[in-house]
């Protein structure tokens, strides 16, 4: 707690100072503010560890800054003090992600707990600043250097390959990458290279023209075009048929796209961000990934860790996790319990981040009116996810199968008879499945005539 920082609001002198004293007493620095305007200021220059902000004051009240402050700072814990407070007042600052609500008077051994509490639950502020840190939470020296080094690549053009197994957080690093980088005001567009039928891949990518082929009703601008000006994060790079592969090395040589069955070649400014949890010396080794467009791809590489090479992590993503999946369900929750938090740290965690959320969703849904998950509840969860770190074949079909009707309904504008021929099934069969999949025809036609009255929204909506 030494090395800790707490912010004091309120506009009281007296009752600011009295807090100084209390916390100094504890080891603790401390700053203040007159004003929440004041806070916002010095929030601005340095981050602290912790706030404590009186409601009621002249100007900007104390539950309006703590709105600011979860807003910009989402991991940055808020205690609120007042001397008007009820029950609904503290149930609903609580469900909002408030760390504590205290009533004035409060007895200074109350208050210096609430403080310990909620350092102890929050990671440091080192971890809540920086851009290129996005959502990432993190306290492993590995991490936090390579965080460093993405911050330096992302005021460059380079481009970034992402290693790691899958639930690491790849696109979450490759979209950190691209809000800290001069590009952070024009489009983010994802696409998972291994989850488009090959025949469709092209198109998604590099657009088509009306008619190219049986079932493009309209222009198709492609993702290359709809991430204009911005990062383009290919994900599951390694599961790029070759043929495409040559065409995208044909475009990141040239910088310019050909859509499918155009004359000529347009002019692309993107940035490349890609990822993959394959081997791709393996795969340039048996020639499935063309070493020309590794190297295009691989000017920076970043592998990260599986969670459970990273271990110190799990308390604070837990908690991460916790205040956001609380705050959404609308649950008291506050914290884990000594022991569970013990548990999760001990899991295997195979589906690594991912995973992790999934338990913490578990237990938010499981918890009822509690404040704290207690270690059973996390028992339950973790043992429940054991098998988390695989999908089972099933979802994973039917997930691949709502994706795939999908896309073939927006390539031919909602029409299901040219959709099935392109799928290769008969069109019973294809209405079957689409009835599964509670996917409507005439959603995709209303939304490929609007696309076609309004040519900039068509880009926009593909990305």
């Amino acid at each position: 707690m030494a090395q800790a920082t707490v912010l004091i609001v309120d506009d009281d002198p007296a009752l600011r100072r009295t807090l100084q004293l209390r916390l100094r007493e504890e080891g603790l620095r401390v700053v203040d503010a007159d004003s929440a305007e004041r806070a916002l200021a010095l929030l601005a220059v340095e981050l602290p560890d912790l706030v404590v902000t009186d409601v009621r004051m002249g100007g900007m009240d104390g539950l309006a800054l703590f709105d600011e402050i979860r807003r910009d700072h989402p991991l940055l814990p808020v205690i609120i003090l007042t001397a008007h407070g009820t029950i609904d007042d503290a149930v609903g600052t609580t469900r909002k992600g408030v760390a504590a609500y205290l009533t004035k008077p409060v007895e200074a051994a109350t208050l210096l707990a609430e403080v310990r509490r909620a350092l102890a639950a929050a990671p440091p502020a080192a971890e809540r600043a920086g851009p290129a840190r996005g959502q990432i939470v993190t306290r492993n020296a590995a991490m936090r250097a390579l965080l460093d080094d993405a911050e330096r690549v992302a005021a460059t053009d380079a481009a970034v390959l992402i290693r790691g197994a899958s639930g690491t957080g790849k696109e979450l690093l490759a979209q950190a990458i691209h809000d800290a980088s001069p590009r952070r005001e024009r489009p983010f567009v994802a696409v998972n290279c291994g989850a488009i039928p090959e025949p469709l891949l092209e198109s998604e990518l590099f657009g088509h023209m009306l008619g190219a082929f049986t079932g493009a009703v309209r222009d198709h601008p492609g993702l290359f075009r709809a991430a204009e000006g911005g990062t383009l994060f290919l994900d599951e790079i390694g599961d790029m048929p070759l043929a495409l592969q040559v065409k995208l090395l044909r475009v990141l040589q040239e910088r310019q796209v050909r859509p499918v069955g155009a004359a000529r070649a347009l002019p692309v400014d993107v940035r490349i961000v890609s990822a993959t949890h394959r081997d791709l010396d393996a795969a340039r080794r048996d020639g499935s990934f063309r070493d020309d467009l590794y190297w295009r791809l691989a000017v920076v590489v970043f592998t990260l860790p599986p969670l459970a090479e990273r271990r110190e992590d799990i308390p604070a993503l837990a908690q991460h996790f916790l205040a956001a999946l609380a705050a959404k369900y609308g649950r008291p929750l506050r914290g884990f319990a000594p022991d569970a938090l013990a548990r999760m740290a001990r899991a295997p965690w195979p589906g690594n981040v991912r995973q992790l959320f999934n338990a913490v969703e578990k237990c938010v849904a499981l918890a009822g009116d509690t404040d704290t998950v207690p270690a059973a509840l996390v028992e339950r969860a973790v043992e429940a996810g054991a098998d988390d770190g695989i999908e089972p074949f099933d979802d994973a079909r039917r997930r691949f199968e709502r994706d795939y009707l999908a896309r073939l309904l927006r390539l031919t504008g909602g029409n299901a008879a040219l959709a099935a021929r392109l799928a290769q099934r008969n069109r019973t069969d294809f209405y079957a499945l689409l009835a599964r999949h509670h996917l409507e025809p005439a959603a995709f036609r209303a939304a490929s005539a609007q696309a076609a009255a309004d040519p900039t929204g068509a880009a926009g909506e593909a990305g």
